[in-house]
């Protein structure tokens, strides 16, 4: 019970607390304070047998109800209490006793106005500042369906198209969902990443790996527009430095350098991507594997709060450097946990990729995604994917898509038990939109086709001809990549069946077909960058066959291949200073010409490096004439060396060399005449 409805049962502003004191100190009791006056206080404690007759007429479980009521509001208690007051005897009493209530009034509501005040004034604070960071940062609460309205060549539809699962995201999970989690044994013990306070939905981190502690790595918000943020990394001025080094380590041909750069900087994500080729050309897949997850794990732990995985809004400019490496790490990934037979988790992989930059695809994902759902049985995936991107990414001029699309239908139908009829129009199409595919398709999953196959006009040689060279280059990667995928029983006799529905078709002439060639011929004039860095990132030797001679013989690095031609730098390289190992004497120079990374150029730049800094430091005038004379003498001396050959070391034989040869001799007349 409250003080005030003590108060009221009392009749009183003083409250006797009996059995504290003793029996004999019922005199004694607590006072409240009414007042700043004294003589106030005294004159409340003369009228206690005054208001002693209102006890009997309290019903005190009245109070409890009344002492319930929150709603009541203190205007209205106070009212109440000044009518009882009224009520009572008019003694000099009940008027010091009004005196004191008003007084508490005043200040009760003198306390309440200046609750109020700081109150709004502590919401108006609030406010500010949730507007300020909002400002700063953008909108924070951005909700999936708001995400993707108004964007560009982005819908509501294809909002699970572009969605990730955390779930899925996992090789190890997806590996013990398909085999058990006994067959699966985990290498990590009961204490597993407790060195790494931050949580990783991309990969897995390992006791074995460094401390992750300010690797120089940050992501800023750019802007926001139609729901989608804009992203970008970030490299602070230690983490320029290491890139610097990293690039010198890289010129200079030496893994060890690379090494070394690692050593100093074990987050360095250029570093990690480069040794990850190193491990795979020296064959060891489990190190390449683990350098690509600790460069995923390092840019994970960048994101900013504000970027998400799953909902699909979030880009990253291919063209700024710093992002370029986030993009080749999961690339390169993906490709990885596919080897392992990980196809689903391959799958939202691709998803991730291609939500960073969907219009721009900047490493095709497009021309692999379809062969991840095939294995994975995501045919609805694959099949929606088709029919919402047709209307504005014409999936269908791609091969992959024309031929697993069909291939997915088919897959669905039959499990549904029901007809096959949409699937054979659409593998028909695509047979008559690239006829060149067939054969090589064939022989690929050691098939021996039908003679009436073989002799057919349509699908011979003359079909490889009328096909530009793009769209070789794309079905040599197809082919390569999804061959497996044909090679069911059921799936061949299904493809036979359509490939003599189309012979059919084509000579009663139909117009179809005559349409598809004169679109053939039209389109895919010059391979596109993007398609190019996927075949030379994909490794897929069919595909990597069919590139360019000036693409093939172009020397790129695995941790940017093929950048892009309108690139954003944001910092650039400082120019080297010429060291003094490479000022080379004639002597030098010659050994060095021997070996087989040697060109001109790097002459004419030693040349150049060493005339400039000969020049800074008041050198001769005569010594680019001196230096061209060594040069002219080196590429003597090599000519030379070409020349000379080699004279097999005389055979003993006690019987005479010349009757040696003369025996020799006729023995291959002998030969020659059978």
């Amino acid at each position: 019970m409250s003080s005030r409805a003590l108060k009221k049962l009392y009749g009183r502003n003083t409250i006797e607390i009996p059995g504290i004191l003793g029996s004999g100190n019922k005199s004694h009791v607590a006072e409240t304070e009414c007042g700043e006056d004294s003589d106030e206080e005294l004159q409340t404690l003369q009228s206690d047998q005054v208001q002693s007759h209102r006890l009997d007429k309290i019903n005190r479980f009245d109070l409890l109800k009344a002492d319930d009521n929150a709603d009541l509001s203190n205007s209205e208690s106070n009212d109440e209490s000044l009518n009882d007051i009224e009520s009572s005897p008019k003694t000099n009493t009940s008027t010091a006793q009004v005196k004191c209530k008003s007084k508490k009034k005043k200040k009760k509501k003198n306390k309440e106005n200046l609750n109020m005040r700081q109150k709004d004034q502590q919401n108006d604070d609030i406010d500010l500042t949730i507007q300020e960071v909002q400002e700063m940062l953008g909108e924070s609460t951005i909700s999936c369906q708001s995400a993707f309205r108004g964007a560009p060549g982005v819908t509501m539809e294809m909002r699970a198209l572009l969605t990730v699962e955390h779930r899925y995201l996992s090789a190890e999970n997806e590996m013990k969902r398909r085999f058990g989690s006994k067959v699966v044994q985990g290498e990590k013990s009961k204490k597993r990443n407790r060195r790494f306070l931050r949580p990783s939905w991309l990969v897995r981190p390992k006791d074995t790996w460094p401390q992750l502690v300010r690797p120089g790595l940050s992501m800023q918000l750019l802007e926001t527009k139609h729901g989608v943020q804009y992203f970008k990394y970030e490299h602070n001025k230690d983490y320029q430095q290491a890139q610097f080094d990293f690039l010198d380590a890289v010129e200079s041909h030496d893994p060890n350098n690379i090494v070394q750069v690692l050593h100093m900087e074990p987050y360095h994500i250029d570093t990690l991507i480069q040794l990850s080729e190193v491990f795979k050309i020296s064959e060891d897949m489990q190190m390449a594997a683990e350098m690509l997850e600790r460069a995923l794990f390092c840019c994970e732990s960048a994101f900013h709060p504000l970027f998400s995985l799953t909902q699909g809004n979030c880009r990253l400019d291919y063209r700024r450097p710093e992002n370029r490496s986030f993009y080749l790490a999961l690339f390169k990934h993906t490709l990885y946990v596919g080897q392992r037979a990980c196809y689903r988790t391959a799958l939202e992989f691709c998803k991730l990729i291609l939500s960073l930059e969907p219009d721009g695809d900047p490493t095709g994902v497009l021309l692999m995604i379809d062969y991840y759902a095939l294995k994975s049985e995501q045919y609805e995936f694959l099949i929606r994917m088709y029919r919402e991107w047709e209307a504005h990414r014409n999936l269908s001029q791609l091969p992959n898509f024309a031929f697993s699309v069909p291939l997915a239908l088919y897959h669905q139908r039959s499990l549904e038990g029901k007809s096959t009829e949409e699937a054979d129009l659409l593998l028909q199409e695509a047979l008559l939109h690239f006829p060149a595919l067939l054969r090589p398709l064939l022989d690929k999953c050691n098939i021996k086709p039908d003679k009436d196959v073989l002799s057919h006009e349509f699908f011979g040689p003359a079909a490889d001809a009328s096909h530009p060279e793009m769209l070789r280059q794309l079905i040599a990667l197809y082919i390569g990549r999804c061959h497996g995928v044909w090679k069911e029983p059921a799936v061949i006799t299904w493809m036979e069946n359509n490939v003599q529905t189309v012979m059919r078709r084509v000579d009663r002439n139909d117009p179809l077909a005559q349409q598809l060639r004169e679109k053939r011929e039209c389109r895919y004039r010059g391979t596109p960058r993007n398609v190019l860095r996927h075949i030379l990132m994909s490794e897929i030797q069919n595909a990597t066959a069919a590139l360019p001679r000036d693409v093939a013989n172009t020397s790129f690095m695995s941790f940017d291949p093929l950048p892009p031609v309108d690139n954003i730098a944001t910092y650039r390289r400082p120019p080297r200073k010429p060291r003094a190992e490479e000022n080379y004497g004639p002597l030098s120079m010659f050994f060095r010409s021997l070996m087989p990374n040697y060109t001109a150029e790097d002459v004419a730049n030693a040349n150049r490096e060493a005339d400039e800094a000969a020049g800074a430091a008041g050198g001769l005038q005569a010594q680019p004439e001196l230096r061209q004379g060594f040069s002219g003498v080196i590429n003597a001396l090599r000519e030379l060396m070409f020349q000379v050959e080699l004279v097999a070391p005389p055979v003993e034989n006690a019987g005479g060399d010349e009757e040696a040869v003369v025996d020799d001799d006729d023995d291959d007349n002998e030969w020659d005449d059978n």
